[in-house]
């Protein structure tokens, strides 16, 4: 399989410990090649080459650590649309200032979200 088969996971990438949760999940979906992970922040700022890839067609995946829902909105803006969106208030992560993600909590939802678009 190539990196262009794969689905694209963004993620939040806040100063919040959800949001650190969802770019550890990110990151690991693709480090494992679950997905290929691209940057929301691009997505957001305009960033030509990062859209292009955003509306590639392929299979999007967006992680939200909490409700604001920064990274689908990412998205929109776009007219793009993700095939799965998580948000991880929905699985018991907290969202806290200042404190590091729980790596149990991480490893909760990822096992959840892998399960889930399999």
């Amino acid at each position: 399989m190539t990196k262009t088969d794969l689905p694209i996971v963004y993620s939040c990438s806040g100063c919040s410990s959800a949001a650190q949760t969802a770019n550890c999940i990110a990151i690991k979906m693709d480090r494992e090649k679950v997905a290929e992970m691209s940057c929301i922040a691009g997505v957001g700022g305009d960033v030509k080459p990062l859209v292009r890839t955003a509306k590639s067609g392929r299979e999007i995946i967006a992680i939200d650590g909490c409700p604001l829902e920064c990274c689908k909105h990412s998205l929109v803006r776009h007219d793009v649309h993700a095939k799965h969106h998580f948000v991880l208030s929905n699985f018991d992560v907290p969202k806290k200032k200042g404190v590091d993600p729980d790596p149990v909590l991480t490893m909760n939802a990822y096992i959840q979200i892998i399960e889930y678009i399999r």
